[in-house]
């Protein structure tokens, strides 16, 4: 009887379909770009298009918030850690009189800091920090800066500091300096009025709730803090805005607001605590719908991968082979809050901000669909395995995942440079399909915007 049905179970596999081998694409769907808390720029560009001012664009991002004013310096660095610091256009170096039109170097010696001319005349020697500044003029800061500006001049003064392994420098200014160099570093100066007017109050608030407690500097000068780069990036268009909002700042219970921002929504923002995982909820940093985002190219996209690519991209995530992704929670948005990935040696559990930052992907709004397509082929007397089994001529075969609702795709025939649908196959409950078709060529399955990958019948 042991033979009997060991022989009868051989039997049922050798007669069994079998399936070449399978290609399989996974395409993620997704939507916005950037981390999604706060300000969405495009979002506010939108609003700006369909009539909003400032203030009410303000009150539906942050919300809860007040529009106060706020003074004050901000210390911003710019060259961390050089041999020497050169800067053009000082007038004084503390109470010392400078000549505007000579190159001034700074190095440190010893607890001092020297200041000579270009030509090695000694200035002076002064204890750290050393102010470089002349009232009304911007200075220029000679060599690379940390913000990728090269001989950049920048309004307010620039403090030089000791530090280890050499010298700093530090650009000393008043917010509205400040704003003016940012704004135009984070949103393009042809944009709506009132958006501008948005980022220049977004700016100086996020400047005052971020800077450093501690230390010889606030602020960096990059996406560290702010994109900032001085009088170089400063345009018309941006320094109106920044004057015309003069001083405004955000706060929340009296305190300065951390108003983050980012590109696009993809139509809604998230809660602070669903991207930055760990963090405590801020009432005016939760999602709200985001209805004049889609003037964004980010507010809908989709890329494609091999398991391959997935694999490489995951590492340690994905155990062995990676076979899928499953989402387990989402924000309000719905971006990614965690998600599992399966392997064929087990499974891993992700966070939507990993899993993000290890694909690369634009943002942690996705959607994943697996599709594997293949000729059917069918055994030999010998069994799959067995030498000379052949391609089932025309059948295509595969699986869609995760199972489409309505259990039907569309099967489309490749015709010069583009595809015609030319017939529909329902799938199982489980995502497989299996659809014999009239001619040769190449087909691929699709559902909506999911295309599955190009197979060659023959």
């Amino acid at each position: 009887m042991r033979r009997l049905a060991l022989l009868t179970a051989l039997l049922a596999i050798a007669a069994a379909p079998a399936a070449a081998d399978a290609v399989t694409v996974n395409v993620i769907r997704g939507a916005g770009w950037g981390h999604g808390i706060g300000m969405s720029q495009y979002g506010a560009n939108g609003y700006a298009q369909h009539g909003f001012g400032y203030r009410d664009i303000l009150a539906h991002y942050y919300q809860g918030t007040q529009l106060n004013q706020a003074s004050g310096a901000v210390r911003v660095l710019l060259q961390p850690v050089d041999p020497y610091i050169r800067v053009r256009g000082a007038s004084r170096a503390g109470t010392k009189e400078l000549n505007p039109s000579t190159t001034y170097v700074a190095k440190r010696s010893g607890s001092v800091i020297v200041l000579r001319t270009s030509h090695r005349k000694l200035v002076g020697r002064f204890t750290s920090p050393l102010v470089l500044k002349r009232t009304g003029h911007p200075l220029r800061l000679l060599g690379p800066a940390i913000n990728g500006v090269r001989n950049g001049l920048y309004r307010g003064s620039i403090a030089v500091t000791g530090a280890l392994g050499g010298v700093s420098a530090i650009n000393v200014l008043g917010l509205d300096p400040y704003a003016q160099g940012v704004v135009p570093g984070e949103m393009p100066s042809s944009w709506e009025p009132e958006a501008l007017k948005v980022q220049a109050v977004a700016a100086r608030s996020y400047a005052l709730a971020t800077r450093k407690s501690a230390g010889v500097f606030d602020l960096y000068p990059d996406t560290r803090s702010q994109v900032y780069r001085g009088v170089s990036a400063e345009r018309s268009s941006t320094n109106a805005a920044v004057a015309a909002t003069a001083g405004g700042v955000l706060t929340y219970a009296g305190v300065p607001a951390v108003t983050y921002f980012f590109s696009t929504s993809g139509g809604h923002t998230e809660n602070i605590e669903n991207v930055f995982l760990g963090t405590s909820p801020k009432p005016y940093l939760r999602g709200v719908d985001d209805p004049y985002d889609n003037g964004s190219p980010y507010h809908r996209w989709s890329v494609r991968m091999s398991n391959r690519s997935l694999d490489a991209r995951l590492g340690g995530y994905s155990p062995g082979r990676f076979k899928k992704i499953k989402v387990l929670e989402r924000g309000s948005s719905p971006r990614i809050v965690r998600a599992r990935v399966y392997g064929t040696k087990g499974t891993r559990l992700i966070t939507g901000p990993t899993l993000r930052s290890r694909l690369g992907l634009r943002d942690s709004w996705a959607l994943f669909n697996s599709v594997s397509s293949s000729q059917a082929s069918s055994a030999s007397p010998g069994g799959p395995w067995a030498r000379g089994a052949r391609l089932t001529p025309r059948t295509l075969t595969g699986s869609f995942s995760p199972a489409p609702r309505g259990h039907v795709l569309v099967v489309e025939r490749k015709a010069g440079k583009s595809w015609k649908p030319v017939r529909k196959v329902r799938t199982t409950k489980g995502g497989r399909y299996r659809v014999k078709l009239a001619r040769q060529g190449v087909y691929r399955v699709r559902l909506g915007s999911v295309a599955g990958p190009a197979v060659r019948l023959r």
